[in-house]
């Protein structure tokens, strides 16, 4: 079967690289010493809390990695056995279409990209790096949607919907963010797959004390983006096998196969086992950067705990996955094995670009993807996102299928 293209693409994952301030420009006085930016020999790092973190190599993002970088690595052509340092290279100056919307967009036209979600990318380090800080957290999160609004809006021409963060240090805290979201257009939230510190302690916001934010985020119809980001997991790899950085690109064999997709699987069970979907069934929760592959291993969980305990499930939790989850599968991932698992109406198309594990060019996923037929190909590439956040579907051969 030939491979049908004119299909117009919807990308559900692309990221903005932001300016230096982003994290500060709108954080209260009183914490304005808690989040530096110093100079370390050659190097810039972002110091929280008095701590160094380098997950992001160049947080100030005026040199990048190429976009798709790292594609060789994930496509499995890779024979010189390269690290995904070495694949990154030198760099190049960051362009302007990776800073703001006004530069993006014509990008977006040359790539065929109709519309997309934009994603930020020093979001990632926050919440882990500043973690039982839940005061900081909060107020650096708004700072960053603040800067996001004015810099990008969170809807851009009604084709680049930027995400704002939602962090759940408290139940209270989170509800606000997600109103300063939903008051100003966003059409989509992003929120970390891990547990959140609190008062309480560490714990799940898929527990009942927060159903009064799942009830707001219920009735607006926005769905929730559970993207990766840098896992709170990486303690627990040190324990096996210490690290010199934190780097995200200096993994492991060892980090990488013990991490495997623990994050998204652990927070997807833990909205299931912990009643929230179905407390909440009408919610859209997309997961984001994650991959595929763990889905089939945690249905096998599932089914083997029904068959020891039929009633330790309120529904059957694989179907309800099916009814609230979307996932945007890795690029190199094989799409008539996730339809197989959760149906062609919830996988979304995502490239990951400008990051240099993502695709050099969006359109460069036909040169991976199995092929499809004309429906399947209009509802995975940007079909399925639109129907997930209420705009017109674009396929003038199907009829309109409810999200």
């Amino acid at each position: 079967m030939s491979q049908f293209t004119g299909a117009p693409i919807f990308d559900a994952d692309q990221h903005m690289y932001e300016t230096p301030d982003a994290l500060t420009r709108y954080l209260p006085e009183e914490y304005e010493s808690s989040i530096q930016f110093a100079q370390i020999g050659r190097n810039t790092r972002i110091v929280i809390n008095g701590v160094v973190t380098d997950y992001i190599p160049n947080p100030t993002f005026n040199r990048v990695a190429r976009p798709g970088a790292h594609e060789p690595y994930y496509a499995g052509n890779n024979p010189d056995g390269l690290t995904l340092q070495e694949l990154m290279g030198r760099g190049i100056d960051c362009p302007e279409e990776f800073r703001n919307p006004e530069d993006r967009l014509p990008v977006l036209d040359e790539q065929g990209v109709r519309e997309t979600f934009m994603f930020p990318t020093l979001a990632n380090l926050v919440e882990t790096s500043a973690e039982e800080d839940y005061h900081l957290v909060g107020e650096v999160i708004h700072a960053l949607n603040r800067w996001m609004l004015e810099h990008w809006t969170f809807n851009y021409q009604n084709r680049i919907f930027a995400s704002p963060v939602i962090t759940c240090g408290t139940v209270e805290g989170a509800q606000r963010e997600f109103e300063f979201a939903a008051s100003n257009g966003a059409k989509i939230v992003l929120m970390k797959p891990a547990p959140a510190f609190g008062p309480h302690g560490w714990r799940s916001s898929a527990l009942p004390e927060f159903d009064p934010l799942w009830r707001d985020i219920e009735a607006s119809g926005i769905p929730v983006a559970l993207h990766a980001s840098q896992s709170p997991l990486e303690k627990y790899a040190a324990t096996w096998e210490p690290v010199k950085v934190k780097n995200a690109f200096a993994g492991s064999s060892f980090k990488t196969i013990v991490r495997g997709h623990r994050d998204i699987a652990d927070m997807v069970t833990s909205l299931i086992c912990h009643g929230t979907f179905t407390r909440f069934p009408k919610l859209k929760v997309m997961s984001v950067e994650n991959g595929s592959d763990w889905i089939g291993h945690l249905f096998d969980d599932f089914e083997s705990l029904k068959t020891k305990n039929p009633k330790a499930f309120e529904e059957d939790p694989i179907e309800v996955f099916r009814r609230n989850m979307y996932v945007s599968p890795f690029w190199e991932g094989k799409v008539s094995d996730l339809v197989e698992l959760v149906g062609d109406d919830r996988i979304l198309f995502g490239s990951d670009y400008p990051h240099p594990e993502g695709l050099a060019e969006p359109i460069g996923y036909y040169n991976y993807v199995d092929p499809m037929d004309e429906e399947r190909t209009y509802d995975v590439m940007g079909d399925n996102s639109r129907r997930m956040i209420g705009l017109p579907t674009l396929n003038p051969q199907s009829g309109a299928r409810a999200a």
